[in-house]
């Protein structure tokens, strides 16, 4: 039976560790501020957006929220996003995805300041990841990684699949565990043998997306299974891309859903906000 991987626990030594931080960059003056902009009513970004705000209250960040109408142009909102550029009291940028399908979101994440850019999407961040020399990452596998180093389990030489390639989590998750020297392997939709490759893995991280997508028949004994996926099931409950009870059985560490990776990726946007406003003071 599993080690459960408690996101929960990881996420609170995180939130305390940036209240820390937080606390003594406003001895020296530096109030740490993550400005989040929403357009629309979408009830999950809301929800998203919410969690957020509560997280930099509990941890002393500045929240500031820039909420626009479900209409708004991808001129109105660069508009937005150049003045939070300029203001200099304003640490941390993040455009709440998705947003409606008349706006370029390729544009907007492109004019969002490197140096503000706390979701590390933008094209210069990633090349930094890349370069193993970016001083924030990608928030959800940056999350992953904490969680791994939290139960003291080493990705050193071990083999790692991760199932999906997303330019949020796929792609960058493989590479933080390449800088760990991990042997990893991305697999998706194209992936012949699908079953074959992720029976091999010392460490699996599915990001599918698809509730019920892992079954136990391709799991490793003793893996390591990360599951990053969020999903309603047939009966509306909140789930991710592992047959949970069954993979649980074979594991020997699991996260679970809800409780798992969530709660670390917005943790990990709170440290990126307090690295971002270390950056900009030109303090190490």
């Amino acid at each position: 039976m599993a080690r459960i991987i408690d996101g929960k626990l990881v996420s609170s030594a995180v939130k305390e560790g940036v209240a820390v931080k937080v606390n003594e960059l406003k001895k020296q003056g530096i109030n740490p501020c993550l400005a989040v902009i929403i357009v629309g009513n979408n009830p999950a970004s809301r929800t998203y957006v919410n969690n957020k705000k509560k997280a930099c209250e509990a941890t002393g960040i500045i929240s500031k929220e820039i909420a626009l109408d479900e209409s708004a142009s991808t001129e109105e909102l660069l508009s937005v996003v150049e003045e939070l550029n300029k203001d200099s009291s304003v640490h941390g940028i993040l455009c709440q995805l998705p947003v409606p399908k008349q706006i370029d979101k390729n544009r907007i994440l492109a004019a969002i300041s490197p140096d503000k850019d706390v979701d590390a999407f933008h094209a210069i961040n990633v090349g930094r990841l890349l370069q193993g020399v970016q001083s924030f990452q990608p928030c959800t596998p940056a999350g992953v990684i904490r969680m791994l180093e939290y139960y003291n389990i080493s990705v050193e030489g071990k083999n790692c699949v991760v199932i999906g390639r997303s330019d949020i989590v796929g792609k960058p998750m493989a590479v933080l565990l390449m800088q760990k020297d991990g042997t990893v392997t991305v697999a998706h939709s194209k992936t012949k043998n699908l079953k074959e490759v992720t029976s091999k893995a010392d460490i699996l991280v599915s990001t599918v997306g698809k509730a019920n997508f892992v079954t136990a028949d391709m799991v490793k004994d003793g893996a390591v299974v990360i599951d990053v996926g969020i999903n309603r099931n047939a009966e509306g409950k909140l789930c991710g891309d592992v047959i949970f009870d069954e993979v649980e059985k074979k594991a020997s560490y699991i996260t679970p859903v809800p409780g798992g990776v969530g709660p670390m990726t917005v943790s990990m946007l709170l440290e990126n906000t307090v690295t971002a406003a270390k950056i900009q003071n030109g303090i190490e």
